[in-house]
């Protein structure tokens, strides 16, 4: 028996039937037809109504379907996002899958007391000089809030340091409009010009609509900026369900696939193919805690299916991944960030972010980075597949072995055990008698610890002299302002 072509196995999820789309879909445009959205933007709404919308007194405009069509046909199937060295980081197409952090706790988990304190602008430096380290995260974000910031700054001083102490691509949030132009004026310095930045982005924006149903008016002016300047832009809801959303999955879906394509009609309608990647977030209501739950496996499911939603219409797709609402590093954290990693793999997520988010989405520890780092290592490995030929076979080496005999000292052994087996940094594989010699660490033990090696590291300064005080010229412009 020979097999005559190369083939690769490997693992794929998809959740929803192509008639299952074809209803959500025909749902969400019934939606945008007869409910609308609230659009709290004067221009947005005169723009739209320029182009066929029905407008209502109290705001609420009604998207026809042709309108809805036309900007998923107009949207980029790809966006290309580079890194500060003019390289390409991130190519969001199709089902492949790159990760990393969030931008917005607001506590963190003390690396040497192990105790839970407010956010600072130091442990925004020290998650991204981690995340920078990390072989597998791909692009980084402030990860925590500085709270010890001027209110008014807080985001432009994070966006600020991880232009300092990284080249990787960065995801950034922005408070408003002013915010969003002085974030992108230093974006601008770095790449030496606007057009530049345009040519290859290396920064991405994050936005949201108001469940349920609202686009309020900071996040459309922040929509139309990114859409105006081609700033890659992720414009997607954050439903709550059984709070700011329906407690029916079905219904959560469909209200957010509305909330993001109608967001995509006025990103598209104000600079027809400019870049924007899509999607629906949804986390529920802990009816019992009045708790907003990240880890639950509705987020899960909600997340698979806008995937296979968004892989249908052609557009690139946003979802989190590596969140958990326990508390600290257990087997809690470690199930949750595991499960939602690997699924939002097997789904084809292009951009996974929220990577090492604790405590719904209000804690963080820099140890939680390593350990999510080390999980989509194994994640990567296991959406790689297996590789089916002849050569792979090779039923001569089994052969040659025979019955009873033994692999271990084979040439194929010697030339293909590292490209087939996977190799942990720092999940443990040693024998009982050598963990206990070695002091029986546990995995988060070795986390916190693989942390602590990477912050003795002295922090490498990634921004030229020149070129750092312009960017403290352009901080203390708005800090003025």
């Amino acid at each position: 028996m020979t097999i005559s072509s190369i083939q690769v196995c490997r693992p794929r999820y998809r959740l929803l039937s192509a008639g299952q789309i074809d209803r959500i879909h025909t749902a969400t445009l019934q939606l945008l037809e007869t409910v609308g959205v609230s659009i709290r933007h004067q221009g947005a709404r005169d723009m739209l109504a320029g182009a066929g919308c029905r407008v209502r007194n109290d705001k609420t405009v009604l998207i026809p379907a042709q309108l809805v069509a036309d900007a998923i046909q107009s949207a980029p199937s790809e966006v290309v996002i580079y890194n500060r060295l003019g390289e390409k980081a991130l190519h969001l197409e199709g089902r492949r899958i790159h990760f990393g952090p969030g931008t917005d706790l607001a506590r963190v988990c003390d690396l040497d007391t192990g105790r839970l304190r407010t956010s600072t602008l130091k442990d925004v430096q020290a998650a991204v000089r981690i995340a920078d380290a990390l072989p597998e995260i791909d692009f980084i974000a402030s990860y925590v809030i500085p709270n010890d910031s001027p209110p008014h700054l807080l985001y432009l001083d994070a966006f600020k340091v991880q232009l300092e102490h990284s080249t990787k691509p960065i995801l950034f949030t922005a408070a408003g409009l002013e915010d969003i132009r002085s974030i992108t004026e230093m974006a601008v310095a770095v790449a030496g010009s606007r057009d530049n930045l345009r040519r290859k982005p290396f920064v991405i924006h994050y936005s949201e609509p108001l469940s349920p149903l609202v686009h309020n008016t900071g996040a459309v002016e922040k929509l139309l900026f990114s859409a105006d300047h081609h700033i890659p832009v992720i414009y997607t809801p954050g439903i709550m369900s059984g709070a700011t959303g329906p407690v029916t999955l079905a219904g959560a879906l469909v209200m957010g696939n509305a909330e993001a394509l109608s967001g995509l009609v006025i990103h598209q309608l104000r600079s027809k193919g400019a870049p924007i990647i899509s999607g629906i977030g949804m986390a529920v209501m802990d009816m019992a805690r009045s708790t907003c739950i990240y880890g639950c496996p509705e987020s899960r499911l909600i997340l698979s299916a806008c995937a296979d939603l968004y892989h249908h219409y052609g557009v690139p797709v946003w979802g989190t991944a590596g969140v958990t609402d326990a508390n600290c590093l257990d087997l809690q954290a470690g199930m949750e960030w595991g499960d939602s990693l690997l699924l939002n793999a097997m789904a084809g997520v292009n951009l996974i972010h929220d990577v090492g988010y604790m405590g719904q989405g209000l804690v963080g520890h820099p140890a939680a980075l390593v350990v999510c780092d080390e999980i989509i290592s194994y994640t990567r490995r296991m959406m790689r597949g297996f590789i089916l030929d002849d050569a792979h076979v090779d039923l001569d080496a089994i052969g040659r072995v025979g019955a009873g005999g033994s692999f271990l000292s084979t040439r194929q052994t010697a030339r293909l055990f590292k490209s087939e087996h996977w190799y942990p940094n720092l999940c443990n594989r040693d024998s009982v008698g050598a963990w206990q010699k070695n002091g029986s660490q546990d995995m988060a033990a070795r986390a916190v610890e693989k942390a602590r090696d990477i912050l003795r590291i002295p922090p490498v300064e990634a921004i030229e002299a020149s070129l750092q005080k312009e960017l403290d010229n352009i901080r203390s412009r708005a800090e003025k302002s």
